[in-house]
């Protein structure tokens, strides 16, 4: 089995720190998104990795090379233009080559391993086993409805939805799905959708089915989320490299990278990138910051990358 990342999203909602940083190498607890991908692969021995990337190309190439330093390999492929999962997973046939794979959202955090996942799809070699979680907001995913175990429909973040069953993010494929991907068309949001994708599997009689994700889960998208993914990763700890400095009164849920500098009257809820220099006459809270920023008042909830030149 291989596995595929899609990592070509340009990561808007954390913009500016996303036009100098791509948003899979942003640091959670001072260790790269991705690695958090990494290490969930190898526990299901997969170690053979095609990353989809975008206009971020060069900057993700420089931040993961060829894997070696994750204890992978890693091959990259462009998507030429942002139109969908399903789009991008086309540009990816070529790598897996006749072979099954998984297929990982880059911006994933999963607290459970995915062992009994991998083993229920490589024992009964289905069209595809796709994760699904309860979720209290539908609207915001991808839905399925299922029968037992046997997912019967799929919608993509429906405007009225029938389950609160969420894809969670990570799906297992055999070659039946380059059957499916040539003849999909463009759904209401102008994309190539991945359910649609794994709807028409559905719709063909391949046996789909839904693994019941009962761990957490998170995804990266927004500043609220990234911060709570990082609290997440952290265990509830602070973690501040070992050459970082911070003047100020430190709380809560504060990761500070490699040689940075922060100045300031307190700080809480942040992310500092590594090599950053902040400082501030008043308090730090709910942030992710980079580069060089200096200010006079409070940073609170910002996103703000001091090094970007437009």
């Amino acid at each position: 089995m291989k596995a595929v990342i899609l990592a070509a999203g340009k990561g808007s909602r954390l913009f500016p720190v996303t036009r100098v940083v791509p948003k899979p190498v942003l640091p959670l607890a001072n260790q790269i998104t991705l690695q958090y991908a990494f290490d969930r692969l190898k526990e299901i021995g997969v170690t053979e990795i095609c990353v989809v990337v975008g206009e971020t190309e060069n900057e993700m190439k420089a931040a993961l090379g060829d894997g070696s330093q994750f204890g992978v390999n890693l091959t990259y492929v462009r998507q030429t233009e942002p139109k969908g999962l399903a789009h991008a997973v086309g540009f990816t046939k070529e790598f897996v080559d006749g072979d099954s794979f998984v297929l990982y959202l880059g911006d994933a955090i999963y607290s459970q391993d995915l062992k009994q996942f991998a083993d229920a799809f490589r024992a009964n070699m289905t069209g595809n086993l796709s994760l699904v979680k309860p979720v209290t907001d539908p609207e915001r995913f991808g839905i399925a409805n299922v029968e037992g175990d046997r997912i019967v429909k799929l919608v993509e973040k429906p405007k009225v939805p029938e389950s609160n069953l969420a894809m969670a993010g990570l799906y297992f494929f055999g070659p039946e799905i380059w059957d499916v991907l040539p003849d999909l068309k463009p759904s209401w949001r102008g994309e190539y959708e991945i359910t649609d994708a794994i709807q028409a599997l559905v719709d063909q009689g391949q046996t789909v089915i839904a693994g019941r994700y009962e761990g957490d889960w998170f995804d990266t998208g927004t500043l609220d989320s990234f911060l709570e993914t990082n609290h997440y990763l952290a265990k509830g700890q602070n973690v501040i490299a070992d050459d970082a400095t911070v003047e100020g009164a430190i709380g809560e849920n504060v990761t500070v990278g490699a040689g940075a500098t922060v100045k300031c009257s307190s700080i809480e809820d942040c992310v500092i990138l590594p090599g950053s220099v902040i400082e501030t006459t008043g308090a730090i809270r709910h942030a992710l910051l980079g580069g060089s920023v200096n200010v006079n008042g409070d940073l609170v909830n910002s996103i703000r990358h001091g090094d970007l030149v437009e």
